[in-house]
């Protein structure tokens, strides 16, 4: 049974707990907070108040994937000390759990963030920092001590580059100086075995809560088989992959990330189901392949982070219908799927939006919106062990069970 009024749908999703297994955190400033960062450190923005910056910069819809990037050229600058880094981190966590997220992966690509005065470590374990002060201070929460809400928890995520300019960041520019002359399909490479291994460290020897690696950026004519190598050493440091795949490019991009990748779930995956997206020739028949496709992602239980807002503003087709977005065919056949909302300022978006344009858009019935948020919890990439986890989600699902027993007396 679905919530009979958006007032009801609005309260049930308020109630309810929520993840965001992919949030970038350069994507994710407060307005506020970017235009202050910009003044204190005098870098120029090209407006100097919010309506201005979302009239600019942050619009409602972007011409393609290409120009939504384009807003982290600001959102980046302002992040190149460890403070920023730090607030950052601690403001995004704060602005999650406001809304009833109470599992957060906070992914961020710390290369970006490298100059000779911010080396990588401490890049990592400044943004750890924001996090931890986070979940020690909403554990004092009134919900958590009384037992009625699952505790704050969250994991960070470091993010490779499928490719990446010198202008970038000074960290990236590093690069092209210290390979010579060698191809650029073999300096990014280089770029992503390095935070594979710093990743493992952090994971490993510091104790940071550094639980995955994911693969960002332009998709088409970039595959992934150029860090192959890098998730080979995240496989093998049991670290979880996540890697962004059909949403800039057809299927045969979801089957790289899993077949070369071991990716334990695709960011995005918009073009799974899209047999007029094959371009491969070898591949006799498109729509037999994507079934199969399908079916393996299925049968693994690779889950789809799903970003409807995000989607719908790089998507031309999608601009003024997100009906046509294949969401509500995945959780049709059954798919493991998740709601995030990629970029809550890039995007001015929330979880709980996403939930809701989920619900109104494909009909999202109180069963679905139970499994799917239950997705976000079993499928997260949890930075501690096992019994641990299940402990967690155990208590999350019967917060879920109260809450929506509560909203079945109210016609929600």
């Amino acid at each position: 049974m679905a919530p009979t009024t958006s007032s009801d749908l609005d309260t049930l999703i308020r109630d309810l707990p929520k993840t965001d297994l992919h949030v970038h955190l350069d994507g994710s400033l407060r307005l506020s907070t970017l235009l202050e960062l910009a003044d204190q450190q005098r870098i120029e923005l090209p407006a100097t108040d919010e309506e201005g910056m979302r009239r600019e910069v942050f619009k409602p819809t972007y011409a393609n994937l290409a120009e939504y990037l384009e807003g982290f050229r600001y959102t980046v600058a302002v992040l190149q000390t460890a403070e920023a880094l730090e607030r950052v981190a601690y403001a995004l966590c704060e602005d999650s759990w406001r809304e009833g997220v109470c599992y957060l992966e906070i992914r961020f690509a710390p290369q970006l963030h490298v100059h000779p005065a911010l080396p990588l470590p401490e890049v990592v374990r400044a943004v750890a920092r924001g996090l931890r002060r986070a979940e020690d201070e909403f554990a004092k929460d009134e919900r958590v001590v009384k037992g009625e809400f699952p505790p704050f928890r969250g994991a960070l995520i470091l993010c490779a580059m499928r490719m990446f300019r010198r202008e970038f960041s000074a960290g990236y520019g590093w690069y092209f100086d210290s390979c010579g002359y060698s191809p650029d399909e073999e300096v990014y490479a280089r770029a992503s075995l390095d935070l594979a291994r710093a990743a493992a460290h952090f994971k490993d020897v510091e104790g940071l809560p550094v639980t995955g690696i994911d693969l960002a950026g332009q998709e088409k004519g970039y595959p992934a088989d150029a860090h192959e190598e890098a998730f080979q050493i995240a496989h093998e440091a049991f670290l979880g992959k996540t890697v962004h795949a059909g949403e800039d490019y057809g299927p045969e991009s979801i089957f790289q990330a899993i077949g070369d990748l071991h990716a334990d779930r695709i960011g995005h995956g918009t073009w799974l189901l899209d047999a007029s997206r094959v371009t491969d020739e070898r591949i006799a028949d498109p729509q037999a392949y994507v079934d199969r496709l399908a079916q393996y992602v299925a049968d693994h239980r690779i889950t789809l982070e799903v970003c409807l807002t995000s989607n719908q503003q790089t998507v031309p087709a999608l601009a003024g219908d997100l009906s046509g977005h294949p969401f509500g065919e995945m959780v049709r056949r059954r798919l493991s799927t998740t709601l995030c909302t990629d970029n809550r300022l890039v995007s001015n978006t929330t979880v709980s939006r996403e939930v809701r344009l989920a619900a109104e858009t494909f009909g999202i019935d109180r069963k679905n919106l139970h499994d799917i948020l239950t997705y976000g919890f079993k499928r997260s990439f949890w930075p501690g062990p096992y019994l641990e986890k299940r402990e967690y989600v155990r208590q999350v699902l019967d917060v879920m069970s109260r809450v929506m027993a509560a909203h079945e007396g109210t016609g929600s």
